[in-house]
């Protein structure tokens, strides 16, 4: 949340942004904390809430049972975020915040470990004031930075959103680097949202800061609001990488201010610009269409692709936008939006996108889930408000590892998200181990889909009909099982079947394999 009062200067930079112009403001090095390597996905109470009664123990308890139980935490979203409010509006005797007892009757430690019970990570909220921005009152965190930022290192807190209220006209980079002092100094690794509303240009300086920060005021629930956001942050894509993002504010799906199909270009739209993915709806009471959209894992996928690139405005002309985003394993992600009241045909090529000169390219649409073929024009028919979403790959042949042969002990699952297809290759704990593809040539490359959620690489010896011809290929970690990414190889097949096996080096076995891509 925020009150946002902005100066003419931060007017002119939202304007700028706006246009699709990236301001020439050099690049900072990133904020090295080893924390949200992808954007943050997970729940923030307050676009649903506000302060109201409702916003309490229980509620929050009820949201990290729901990412559990209707497979948004193996879509990805990890955390469950508290905002203003949960604080009594005054500090103790000893100087510390203290957790309203009504609301949480608990305190915020026991709601923390319940959190992280389920596997989930915990966030919490103060201002970079002397008050948050709550009419209330409550206690904000300037001059009590590092007492605060220990508070919230007892309790357990993962995350925290810093705002921006009764922030004493004290100038805004000293407040922020303060708390990241702060929190560098209290023993936990706490991931650190800068909510400071775009004012002083953030993406400017904040890349050493904080993980992520605030490009815009607040989002309301109205398409006017949501696609203003869009366009306010779409211009900052060079200041955006792993762990330091521009954040166009939470998520509004599910709260009812829009149509479902604008909600899709919401969720369509955050993920294409690597935005953070908080929901912001009461998931007690979203509907079944809501989940959809929030669990859309070909959609989820862009916006966590390792590569960490936020999308770039190809072409932004009456209200008819095209985007394009350039994924780790060499696609590309389109999206043809129409932020008109009109249907309108949208039109691009491959070749514009970067991809490369290919005979021929796969479109999948990430919403219909359709696959065609093109020679080369991106286009479809888009109606008003809507966006349509592709994945556009260089007219290789996508191998599932459902269609794999494993060897003894390996198994074809489906319990780790975001994978590709309906499984994936779970290859057994041997050296030894193999997985193994009847594919066809000509190629002139290959590159595997695959996680690991351990520490070490998972290498493997690459064989083409039967002889080795790479030897030693490393699988990095990912950081998560549900954490995908790839490993191209530059190796040829000639026209015709072919057998590809990759056979484990060490006692770990190979890594979880997603499918394999043979391109021309």
């Amino acid at each position: 949340m925020s009150v946002l009062r902005r100066t003419k200067g931060a007017l002119a930079v939202i304007v700028l942004a706006a246009s699709g112009l990236v301001l020439s403001q050099p690049e900072a090095q990133a904020l090295e904390n080893g924390l949200l390597r992808t954007p943050p996905m997970g729940f923030n109470n307050w676009n649903s809430t506000h302060c109201r009664a409702e916003f309490d123990e229980a509620m929050i308890k009820g949201i990290a049972d729901i990412f559990v139980s209707k497979g948004l935490k193996e879509a990805g979203y990890t955390y469950v975020n508290i905002d203003d409010c949960w604080a009594l509006p005054s500090r103790d005797s000893a100087g510390d915040l203290v957790p309203d007892p009504a609301r949480f009757p608990h305190g915020i430690k026991a709601l923390a470990d319940y959190v992280h019970s389920k596997g989930l990570k915990f966030g919490i909220y103060t201002s970079a004031g002397t008050k948050t921005c709550n009419k209330a009152g409550f206690p904000g965190a300037l001059g009590h930075e590092q007492q605060d930022a220990n508070r919230f290192a007892s309790w357990g807190v993962d995350y925290l959103k810093y705002d921006n209220c009764n922030n004493q006209g004290v100038d805004a980079q000293q407040r922020y680097k303060a708390m990241r002092d702060a929190l560098a100094k209290s023993g936990r690794p706490i991931a650190y949202s800068i909510c400071e509303w775009g004012q002083n240009q953030p993406w400017t300086w904040a890349a050493p800061v904080g993980n992520l920060w605030r490009t815009t005021g607040d989002i309301s629930d109205k398409w006017s609001s949501m696609i203003g956001k869009a366009q306010a942050n779409r211009g900052l894509a060079k200041y955006a990488g792993p762990g330091h993002w521009n954040d166009p504010d939470m998520l509004e799906v599910g709260n009812g201010g829009m149509t479902a199909t604008e909600y899709r270009t919401h969720f369509s739209l955050w993920a294409m610009m690597a935005a953070p993915l908080l929901i912001g709806s009461d998931l007690r009471k979203a509907s079944d269409d809501s989940f959809a959209i929030l669990k859309n894992t070909d959609v989820i996928a862009l916006d966590q692709d390792p590569l960490g690139k936020q999308a770039t405005v190809l072409r932004a002309e009456g209200g008819l936008v095209v985007y394009s985003k350039v994924l780790a394993n060499g696609d590309r992600a389109v999206a043809l939006s129409n932020e008109t009241t009109t249907t309108a045909t949208i039109t691009t090529t491959a070749a514009a996108t970067g991809i490369g000169a290919a005979p021929s390219y796969t479109l999948k649409d990430l919403w219909s889930k359709a696959i065609r073929t093109t020679s080369g024009t991106i286009s479809a028919s888009v109606p008003e408000h809507a966006t349509v979403l592709y994945r556009v790959s260089s007219g290789g042949v996508r191998y599932e590892a459902e269609s794999a042969s494993l060897s003894a002990g390996g198994t074809v699952d489906s319990n780790h998200a975001g994978f590709s297809g309906t499984g994936f290759a779970n290859g057994a704990n041997a050296v030894g181990s193999y997985v193994e593809w009847q594919v066809t040539g000509p190629a002139s490359a290959l590159t595997f889909g695959y996680a690991n959620g351990t520490s070490a690489a998972r290498p493997v010896d690459v064989a083409i009909d039967g002889a080795v011809v790479a030897t030693g290929v490393a699988f990095p970690p990912t950081g998560a099982w549900t954490a995908w990414s790839t490993v191209p190889k530059p190796l040829s097949l000639t026209a015709g079947p072919h057998t590809v096996r990759l056979t484990a080096t060490t006692a770990d076995g190979p890594a979880n394999l997603d499918y394999l891509d043979v391109s021309p």
